[in-house]
Protein backbone atom coordinates (compact mmCIF):
# COMPACT_ATOMS: atom_id res chain seq x y z
CA UNK A 1 0.00 0.00 0.00
CA UNK A 2 1.28 3.44 -0.86
CA UNK A 3 2.11 5.63 2.12
CA UNK A 4 0.00 8.79 1.66
CA UNK A 5 2.48 10.75 3.78
CA UNK A 6 5.21 10.24 1.18
CA UNK A 7 5.32 12.80 -1.62
CA UNK A 8 5.30 11.60 -5.20
CA UNK A 9 8.75 11.29 -6.78
CA UNK A 10 9.77 14.29 -8.84
CA UNK A 11 9.86 13.75 -12.59
CA UNK A 12 13.27 13.56 -14.19
CA UNK A 13 14.53 16.97 -15.32
CA UNK A 14 14.23 18.03 -18.92
CA UNK A 15 16.93 20.00 -20.67
CA UNK A 16 16.38 23.36 -22.35
CA UNK A 17 18.86 25.65 -24.08
CA UNK A 18 19.01 29.41 -23.63
CA UNK A 19 21.21 31.48 -25.95
CA UNK A 20 21.60 35.16 -25.02
CA UNK A 21 22.16 36.94 -28.33
CA UNK A 22 21.38 40.58 -27.67
CA UNK A 23 24.99 41.78 -27.57
CA UNK A 24 26.64 44.04 -30.12
CA UNK A 25 30.15 42.52 -30.02
CA UNK A 26 32.00 45.83 -29.75
CA UNK A 27 35.46 44.23 -29.53
CA UNK A 28 34.97 42.58 -32.89
CA UNK A 29 34.78 45.97 -34.61
CA UNK A 30 32.26 44.71 -37.16
CA UNK A 31 29.49 46.71 -38.80
CA UNK A 32 26.80 44.63 -37.08
CA UNK A 33 26.39 42.23 -34.14
CA UNK A 34 29.15 39.63 -34.27
CA UNK A 35 26.76 36.70 -33.71
CA UNK A 36 25.46 37.27 -37.24
CA UNK A 37 28.83 37.47 -38.98
CA UNK A 38 29.27 34.86 -41.74
CA UNK A 39 31.25 31.85 -40.60
CA UNK A 40 31.90 28.88 -42.89
CA UNK A 41 28.98 29.90 -45.08
CA UNK A 42 26.39 30.49 -42.33
CA UNK A 43 25.71 33.16 -39.70
CA UNK A 44 27.71 32.42 -36.56
CA UNK A 45 24.56 32.15 -34.44
CA UNK A 46 23.16 29.49 -36.79
CA UNK A 47 26.14 27.24 -36.08
CA UNK A 48 25.62 27.80 -32.35
CA UNK A 49 21.94 27.03 -32.56
CA UNK A 50 22.51 23.92 -34.67
CA UNK A 51 24.36 22.10 -31.88
CA UNK A 52 21.23 22.17 -29.74
CA UNK A 53 18.97 21.24 -32.64
CA UNK A 54 21.23 18.22 -33.26
CA UNK A 55 21.05 17.08 -29.65
CA UNK A 56 18.27 14.59 -28.81
CA UNK A 57 18.69 15.57 -25.14
CA UNK A 58 17.55 19.19 -25.59
CA UNK A 59 13.78 19.60 -25.50
CA UNK A 60 13.69 23.13 -26.85
CA UNK A 61 15.97 26.09 -27.53
CA UNK A 62 15.27 29.71 -26.66
CA UNK A 63 17.20 32.60 -28.23
CA UNK A 64 17.09 35.97 -26.46
CA UNK A 65 17.55 38.98 -28.74
CA UNK A 66 16.94 42.70 -28.51
CA UNK A 67 13.49 44.06 -29.27
CA UNK A 68 14.61 45.61 -32.56
CA UNK A 69 16.80 42.74 -33.81
CA UNK A 70 16.38 42.55 -37.56
CA UNK A 71 18.55 39.49 -38.24
CA UNK A 72 17.20 36.66 -36.12
CA UNK A 73 14.15 35.74 -38.22
CA UNK A 74 16.34 34.64 -41.13
CA UNK A 75 18.56 32.60 -38.81
CA UNK A 76 15.69 30.57 -37.34
CA UNK A 77 13.54 30.41 -40.49
CA UNK A 78 14.04 26.66 -40.97
CA UNK A 79 13.92 25.66 -37.29
CA UNK A 80 10.16 25.22 -37.13
CA UNK A 81 8.88 24.58 -33.61
CA UNK A 82 12.28 23.52 -32.30
CA UNK A 83 13.37 27.05 -31.36
CA UNK A 84 11.67 30.12 -29.92
CA UNK A 85 12.86 33.71 -30.20
CA UNK A 86 12.39 35.84 -27.10
CA UNK A 87 12.64 39.57 -27.83
CA UNK A 88 13.45 40.57 -24.27
CA UNK A 89 17.19 41.17 -24.41
CA UNK A 90 18.65 43.55 -21.85
CA UNK A 91 21.56 45.94 -21.63
CA UNK A 92 23.83 43.21 -20.26
CA UNK A 93 24.23 39.48 -20.78
CA UNK A 94 23.07 38.84 -17.22
CA UNK A 95 19.92 40.89 -17.76
CA UNK A 96 19.15 39.07 -21.02
CA UNK A 97 19.45 35.67 -19.31
CA UNK A 98 17.32 36.79 -16.39
CA UNK A 99 14.64 38.13 -18.73
CA UNK A 100 14.76 34.94 -20.77
CA UNK A 101 14.37 32.72 -17.71
CA UNK A 102 11.33 34.70 -16.62
CA UNK A 103 9.78 34.38 -20.08
CA UNK A 104 10.38 30.60 -20.06
CA UNK A 105 8.72 29.96 -16.71
CA UNK A 106 5.42 28.80 -18.20
CA UNK A 107 7.12 26.07 -20.23
CA UNK A 108 10.06 25.13 -18.00
CA UNK A 109 9.62 23.53 -14.57
CA UNK A 110 11.72 24.85 -11.66
CA UNK A 111 13.79 21.63 -11.53
CA UNK A 112 14.31 21.42 -15.31
CA UNK A 113 17.85 22.21 -16.41
CA UNK A 114 18.69 25.24 -18.52
CA UNK A 115 21.87 25.16 -20.60
CA UNK A 116 23.00 28.76 -21.11
CA UNK A 117 25.36 29.08 -24.05
CA UNK A 118 27.21 32.02 -25.58
CA UNK A 119 25.94 32.99 -29.02
CA UNK A 120 29.56 33.45 -30.13
CA UNK A 121 30.67 29.88 -29.37
CA UNK A 122 29.83 28.24 -32.72
CA UNK A 123 32.06 25.21 -32.16
CA UNK A 124 29.73 23.46 -29.72
CA UNK A 125 28.60 19.97 -30.71
CA UNK A 126 25.85 17.59 -29.68
CA UNK A 127 28.59 15.31 -28.30
CA UNK A 128 29.81 18.03 -25.93
CA UNK A 129 26.23 18.64 -24.79
CA UNK A 130 25.86 14.93 -24.10
CA UNK A 131 29.11 14.94 -22.10
CA UNK A 132 27.89 17.81 -19.93
CA UNK A 133 24.48 16.26 -19.31
CA UNK A 134 25.95 12.83 -18.55
CA UNK A 135 28.36 14.25 -15.98
CA UNK A 136 26.25 16.95 -14.33
CA UNK A 137 22.69 16.56 -15.56
CA UNK A 138 21.39 15.62 -12.11
CA UNK A 139 23.80 17.64 -9.98
CA UNK A 140 21.74 20.00 -7.80
CA UNK A 141 24.43 22.68 -8.18
CA UNK A 142 24.62 22.29 -11.95
CA UNK A 143 27.76 22.18 -14.03
CA UNK A 144 29.64 23.69 -16.93
CA UNK A 145 32.13 22.83 -19.63
CA UNK A 146 35.65 24.03 -18.89
CA UNK A 147 39.25 23.51 -19.96
CA UNK A 148 42.18 22.80 -17.66
CA UNK A 149 44.87 25.49 -17.76
CA UNK A 150 47.93 23.94 -19.41
CA UNK A 151 50.13 27.01 -19.99
CA UNK A 152 52.27 28.72 -17.36
CA UNK A 153 50.22 31.51 -15.77
CA UNK A 154 51.72 34.92 -15.01
CA UNK A 155 50.20 37.59 -12.79
CA UNK A 156 50.94 41.33 -12.47
CA UNK A 157 48.47 41.98 -9.64
CA UNK A 158 51.27 42.60 -7.14
CA UNK A 159 52.83 45.24 -9.37
CA UNK A 160 55.45 42.84 -10.70
CA UNK A 161 55.40 39.68 -12.77
CA UNK A 162 54.75 36.55 -10.72
CA UNK A 163 54.08 32.96 -11.71
CA UNK A 164 50.78 31.59 -10.47
CA UNK A 165 50.47 27.81 -9.95
CA UNK A 166 48.18 26.39 -12.59
CA UNK A 167 47.17 23.33 -10.58
CA UNK A 168 43.42 23.37 -10.15
CA UNK A 169 42.88 26.24 -12.60
CA UNK A 170 40.25 25.95 -15.31
CA UNK A 171 38.98 28.17 -18.14
CA UNK A 172 35.20 28.34 -18.08
CA UNK A 173 33.27 27.63 -21.27
CA UNK A 174 29.58 27.27 -21.98
CA UNK A 175 27.04 25.70 -21.87
CA UNK A 176 26.62 26.29 -18.17
CA UNK A 177 23.73 24.17 -16.91
CA UNK A 178 21.61 24.71 -13.80
CA UNK A 179 18.14 24.01 -12.46
CA UNK A 180 15.97 26.82 -13.83
CA UNK A 181 14.79 28.00 -10.42
CA UNK A 182 18.32 27.98 -9.00
CA UNK A 183 19.81 30.00 -11.84
CA UNK A 184 17.08 32.65 -11.74
CA UNK A 185 17.39 32.94 -7.96
CA UNK A 186 21.17 33.27 -8.22
CA UNK A 187 21.00 36.00 -10.85
CA UNK A 188 18.34 37.93 -8.96
CA UNK A 189 20.33 37.71 -5.72
CA UNK A 190 23.67 38.80 -7.20
CA UNK A 191 24.70 41.94 -5.27
CA UNK A 192 27.06 43.26 -7.95
CA UNK A 193 26.25 42.51 -11.60
CA UNK A 194 29.79 43.53 -12.60
CA UNK A 195 31.15 40.70 -10.46
CA UNK A 196 29.12 38.13 -12.42
CA UNK A 197 31.50 37.15 -15.19
CA UNK A 198 29.56 33.98 -15.96
CA UNK A 199 26.42 32.24 -14.73
CA UNK A 200 28.38 29.84 -12.52
CA UNK A 201 29.83 32.74 -10.55
CA UNK A 202 26.30 33.80 -9.56
CA UNK A 203 25.51 30.26 -8.39
CA UNK A 204 28.82 30.12 -6.49
CA UNK A 205 27.78 33.25 -4.57
CA UNK A 206 24.96 31.16 -3.08
CA UNK A 207 27.58 28.87 -1.57
CA UNK A 208 27.20 26.13 -4.18
CA UNK A 209 29.90 24.43 -6.23
CA UNK A 210 28.95 23.62 -9.84
CA UNK A 211 30.64 20.61 -11.40
CA UNK A 212 33.39 21.20 -13.96
CA UNK A 213 33.20 18.97 -17.04
CA UNK A 214 36.06 18.72 -19.53
CA UNK A 215 35.23 20.77 -22.62
CA UNK A 216 37.10 21.11 -25.93
CA UNK A 217 39.25 23.84 -27.56
CA UNK A 218 36.86 23.93 -30.54
CA UNK A 219 34.27 25.45 -28.23
CA UNK A 220 36.13 28.77 -28.17
CA UNK A 221 34.40 32.13 -27.86
CA UNK A 222 34.77 34.34 -30.92
CA UNK A 223 35.76 37.71 -29.47
CA UNK A 224 38.42 39.21 -31.72
CA UNK A 225 38.73 39.17 -35.54
CA UNK A 226 41.55 36.60 -35.36
CA UNK A 227 39.20 34.15 -33.65
CA UNK A 228 37.10 33.80 -36.78
CA UNK A 229 39.75 31.84 -38.67
CA UNK A 230 40.24 29.50 -35.71
CA UNK A 231 36.50 28.89 -35.39
CA UNK A 232 36.20 28.19 -39.11
CA UNK A 233 39.07 25.71 -38.89
CA UNK A 234 37.26 23.72 -36.22
CA UNK A 235 33.98 23.86 -38.11
CA UNK A 236 35.61 22.21 -41.10
CA UNK A 237 36.95 19.33 -39.00
CA UNK A 238 34.98 16.28 -37.97
CA UNK A 239 32.82 17.04 -34.97
CA UNK A 240 33.94 15.61 -31.66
Amino acid sequence: MTDPTQSAPRAAPRYFALIPAAGVGARMGAAGPKQYLPLAGRPMLRHTLQAFLDSPLVVHTYVVVSVDDGYIDAVVADCGARATVLRCGGATRMESIRNGLRAMQGAVAPHDRVLVHDAARPGLTAALIERLVAAAGHDPAGGLLALRVVDTVKSTRAGRVETTPRDGLWLAQTPQMFPAELLLRALEAAPDPDAITDDASAVEMLGLSPRLVEGHPRNLKVTLPADIAIAEMYLTLDKT
